[in-house]
């Protein structure tokens, strides 16, 4: 454990759930820092004036990381490192770290981490929930739930965090007992140069790992690593020797590891191949972890776990019609994900909602998915148009206005047997002020069917 030292000069760049926690931490250490946002009044900011004496508190700018001289600075994850004051500072030596960064300082007991462009939040929890049915203390958070630094004060067994893009850019050399990327697909291409910038950031969970998880349909998450590294693949394919993939027989579909065959899928809640792939995505993580994976307990836990709100969530089936609120489908291949997990190969049964705001995406990848799954695609937002432009002819679609206007669309459209699917495939702060709230919305508007 490499503790900070005390003759640094620190700075806590961006309050926010983040910031505040990096702050509270450095506080209970004794540590003096200063802290800056561009906000006049950014949240959090009574917090931090409760532990921070005022004349260390700068707002309304970031150019007052300038007059500081500080010689390391925790910035937040909305905060991107291309800010033009932040690379300054980092051409002259200041250091760039984060949360999670002072996180992997301080741990005591082993940690997972847990990124991709999809599921994390899903792996992450489950993962956790799996852990404390076999007997282990654990707590999860990072991305989710409590910030990481919150999670210290907890006497565990084992740490399970989620970790975003924005987390992994201000983390050294992460050195994660257990570090998993699940898929990687364009996100966030307003704040990543291309794809490959914004992979060569999820790639960062790998540094310094002790044992990895990948996923082999996925070239993008393949880690480089020394060849003695213990390394699990999972697949929605068949898997190799020592691979955890799916395997059909008469008696059904089959999680399984290798040859041998864990779970049926009847047995276990959630649904569809991509949320198959997220059970053996956490059952690879304990086993590399060498704890058991084919057990009562964890059993009784696949039986039960129904997922996450928003996430491919069934919110009620209605004369014979099933309405899915996958309101967490913030990008490209969320939606592709969703699709592909519950279409139908033999029949286009799928009426898909999406749109808002697109975050620089390339929707083409979307177009292949459309064309095999979807009876109707429902387009609204703020860049419809920018949907519209990939519609592959044979789709029909039908642009609206908002939420409530498509659902009075769908309702004429929709016959026995099809699956109404809420997966936007873009940001929702266009309309709403976060997807928790627009996957609420679509819910109170099928309940009221």
């Amino acid at each position: 454990m490499s503790l900070i030292s005390s003759d640094r000069v620190r700075a806590v760049v961006g309050l926010g759930v983040s910031g505040v926690s990096t702050a509270q931490f450095l506080a209970s250490k004794g540590l003096d820092f200063y802290v800056v946002d561009s906000r006049e009044n950014p949240p959090g900011l009574d917090q931090v004036k409760a532990i921070c004496p005022a004349d260390r508190i700068f707002t309304g700018s970031l150019e007052h990381l300038k007059t500081l001289g500080a010689t390391e600075l925790f910035v937040s994850p909305g905060i991107a490192l291309a800010t033009p004051v932040l690379q300054t500072l980092a051409e002259q030596g200041v250091a760039m770290r984060g949360d999670i960064d002072l996180f992997r300082d301080y741990a005591n007991a082993p940690f997972i981490a847990i990124t991709g462009s999809n599921a994390k939040s899903t792996v992450t929890t489950l993962v956790n929930e799996l852990l404390l049915a076999i007997g282990k203390r654990s707590v999860a958070g990072g991305n989710l739930g409590l910030p990481a630094l919150d999670l210290l004060a907890e006497d565990v067994d084992y740490y399970v965090l989620e970790l975003s893009s924005f987390q992994l850019e201000t983390t050294q050399g992460l050195q994660a007992d257990v570090a998993c990327l699940l898929n990687v697909s364009a996100d966030h291409m307003d704040r990543y140069d291309d794809l490959y910038s914004y992979q060569r950031a999820k790639q960062r969970v790998y540094r310094g790992c002790k044992a990895a998880v990948c996923n082999k349909q996925d070239i993008l998450t393949a880690p480089l690593l020394a060849h003695n590294t213990p390394v699990r693949a999972f697949s929605k394919g068949s898997p190799d020797l020592k691979e955890f993939g799916i395997l059909k027989d008469e008696d059904g579909v089959w999680l399984c590891h290798g040859v041998k065959r864990l779970y049926n899928t009847k047995d276990i809640k959630l649904k569809g191949e991509h949320n198959y792939a997220n059970v053996l995505a956490c059952l690879a993580i304990l086993d590399v972890l060498n704890l058991p994976i084919n057990t009562p307990e964890v059993a009784d836990v696949l039986a039960q776990f129904a997922g996450l709100p928003h996430r491919c969530e069934t919110v009620r089936e209605t004369e014979g019609v099933v309405y899915i609120n996958d309101s967490k489908g913030t990008n490209v291949g969320a939606t592709v994900a969703a699709l592909e997990g519950l279409g139908n190969k033999q029949a286009k049964h799928i009426h898909l909602i999406a749109g808002g705001v697109g975050k620089g995406a390339d929707f083409a990848p979307l177009a292949p998915a459309l064309a095999k799954f979807v009876s109707h695609l429902y387009v609204f937002g703020k860049d419809a148009d920018q949907i519209i432009d990939i519609i592959p002819s044979q789709t029909s679609y039908s642009e609206h206005t908002d939420l409530v206007d498509v659902m009075n669309a769908v309702q004429s459209n929709v016959e026995r047997g099809d699956i109404v699917l809420f997966s936007p495939a873009c940001a929702s702060f266009d309309q709403y002020k976060n997807f928790e709230a627009r996957g609420e919305h679509f819910q109170a508007l099928v309940t009221q069917l």
